[in-house]
């Protein structure tokens, strides 16, 4: 074999080993081992797809693009329309059914809680039914602005990147209102904060 042979060999060996040990990881751990970092969120979204195009035809919104106001509801059932106000935001997809969601729900809500004014804003959007999300905020009050969206493939996470379906989902549009990032999964105490920052 030649030595230019036994180099690719090497390689290709090497990326069929990483990529066994990624999904024995995933198996024996769960999802989070590739949720949990950028190069995992990225492998999701390129090796497995990003998923099927939004029903109405529109385009999913990558980093750097114009986000549009977003219809939402209020709790009350109000319509609403989502749109940054000169600083930036956070919006956090998440479900009462859904336990990383409910985990992450303090961290989110310590995060919002020592934003200063120009800081960034933390929003929760329920993808859930209005009851259920209702009782669940009931028992676990947060102290940052919550507004309802009915899950499916259109909705707001999947214009943002969402398309799968992924909760708890994260995106950071900057003060100017265009995406800066997306994360699939839960966060984890201490991660929150250099995320928002980078």
């Amino acid at each position: 074999m030649t030595p230019w042979k036994q180099v690719l060999l090497v390689g290709v060996l090497g990326l069929v080993g990483a990529m066994a040990g990624l999904g024995a990881a995933a198996l024996a751990f769960g999802p989070s081992v590739l949720l949990g970092s950028d190069a995992g969120q990225w492998v999701v979204r390129h090796v497995f797809g990003q998923g099927p195009t939004l029903p109405d035809g529109r385009a999913v919104i990558g980093p750097g693009e114009a986000v549009p106001a977003l219809p939402v509801s209020r709790l009350d059932g109000a319509a609403h329309s989502l749109a940054v106000q000169g600083r930036p935001m956070l919006i956090n997809y998440w479900a009462s059914w859904c336990p990383p969601c409910i985990e992450e729900m303090p961290l989110l809500d310590a995060f919002a809680t020592a934003q200063n004014p120009d800081g960034v804003q933390v929003i929760g959007i329920a993808l859930d039914d209005p009851d259920a999300a209702a009782d669940f905020l009931a028992r676990h009050p947060v102290g940052f602005p919550v507004f309802l969206e009915e899950s499916g493939p259109g909705d707001s996470s999947a214009l943002l990147g969402n398309v799968r379906g992924v909760l708890p989902y994260s995106v950071l549009i900057g003060a100017d209102g265009r995406l800066q990032k997306r994360k699939m999964g839960a966060f984890r105490e201490g991660d929150l904060d250099s995320w928002a920052a980078d």
